[in-house]
C-alpha cells in the first residue's frame, strides 16, 4: 500500500502560478514511477506529467513548457510547478504512484482542486 497526500491547490487567475505537492507514505526504495493526473468535470482522468525513479519526465502536450514535475526520492515527495495557468487547466489534480514490485497497479491521492479564472 502507498498513501499519497496532496496539497497546494486553489484558485488563481489566468496567467498565474501554483505549486502542487505530494507526500508518499511508503518505503522510498519501493516506489517506482510517480505522476500527476487531472480530471475536469465530465471528462476522463488524464496524465499531466510523470517522472520515473531515475528522473526521466514526460508531459502532456497541453502543459509542455508551462509545467515542471520534480521528485525527491529521499524525501518521498513529488511536486508540480504550474506556470501560465489557463482556464482549461481547471480540474481536480491527483498524485499517482506505482511500486517496483507491481508497476501495473496505480495508487492515488485524494485529489486537490485547481481552479483558473479567466
Amino acid at each position: 500500500q502507498v498513501q499519497l497526500v496532496e496539497s497546494g491547490g486553489g484558485l488563481v487567475q489566468a496567467g498565474g502560478s501554483l505549486i502542487l505537492s505530494c507526500v508518499a507514505f511508503r518505503n522510498a526504495f519501493s516506489i517506482n514511477t510517480m505522476g500527476w493526473y487531472r480530471q475536469a468535470p465530465g471528462k476522463q482522468r488524464e496524465l499531466v506529467a510523470a517522472v520515473t525513479r531515475g528522473g526521466t519526465a514526460n508531459y502532456a502536450d497541453s502543459v509542455k513548457g508551462r509545467f515542471t514535475i520534480s521528485r525527491d526520492n529521499a524525501k518521498k515527495t513529488l511536486a508540480l510547478q504550474m506556470n501560465d495557468l489557463k482556464p482549461d487547466d481547471t480540474a481536480v489534480y491527483y498524485c499517482q504512484a506505482s511500486l517496483i514490485v507491481n508497476p501495473a497497479r496505480n495508487y492515488w491521492g485524494q485529489g486537490t482542486q485547481v481552479t483558473v479564472s479567466s
